[in-house]
Parts: structure tokens; C-alpha cells; sequence
């Protein structure tokens, strides 16, 4: 299985913890991460020429970009078994009112999870 381009901001502690948690529950290789301040994704944004929120973009073997809860629905169902079923459910609530509770979240999370040092990857933050 091709892995999927995950991109997430590097300064935000949430964001940061979120990806070590997937780091620890894989070891296939279906995530390629990079911040959203790496190069790779700013040849994304170029390629696409879209504008993405600051917090994940998910980018499919298959080229379709996926960000908010989408994105972190698709993740989960790619780690299989009960992360699966629990991305189902939440795909089966509409997707505005999933949007809006991510929204919500992304508004207060640099507050509610202070950012490290450095990106989970190894790289700095810059």
C-alpha cells in the first residue's frame, strides 16, 4: 500500500502529539509526514495552487487532497481495525457539523496544547 502524504503544522502541540500517536500506531509505512512549512508541501500548494488551513492536509495516492475532518478520517480508516470503525462513525455524522467541531478545536488548540521545540519528524521548527 502507497503511503499517503500527511501534512501538519509544525508549531502546534496538538498537531505535533497527533502525529507521534500515529507514528506509534503504524509500522507499515502508509503515512509520509512533513510539516506544513517543508518544502514538499509547498510544492503541493504550488502544484494544486489552493489555499489550506493551517493544521492537516492529507494528500491521497490517488492525488486528492483531503483536509479538516476529512482528512483525519481518512487517516484513521488507513490504520484499520477499531481506528477504522471509529472513522466510520464519525464519516456518518453530516460533514458540516464534523468541520465545525474540528474548526472549533483548531481555533483554541495552540492555546489548549502548547507547541515543541522541535517537529516529531526530527526536523526544527523554523
Amino acid at each position: 500500500m502507497e503511503p499517503v502524504h500527511v501534512y501538519y503544522d509544525g508549531g502546534c502541540g496538538l498537531c505535533n502529539r497527533s502525529v507521534n500517536w500515529l507514528k506509534r500506531k503504524e509500522d507499515r509505512g502508509l503515512f509520509d509526514l512533513a510539516t506544513l512549512e517543508s518544502e514538499k508541501f509547498e510544492e503541493l500548494a504550488g502544484r494544486t495552487n489552493r489555499t489550506f488551513p493551517d493544521s492537516i492536509v492529507v494528500e491521497t495516492g490517488d492525488g486528492t487532497i483531503l483536509t479538516r475532518s476529512a482528512a483525519v478520517i481518512h487517516l484513521l480508516k488507513r490504520l484499520g481495525g477499531v481506528w477504522k470503525m471509529v472513522g466510520w462513525l464519525m464519516w456518518i455524522v453530516p460533514r458540516p457539523l464534523r468541520d465545525a467541531v474540528y474548526d472549533l478545536i483548531a481555533r483554541f488548540r495552540h492555546r489548549l496544547f502548547p507547541g515543541p521545540d522541535s517537529c516529531p519528524i526530527g526536523a526544527p521548527r523554523g
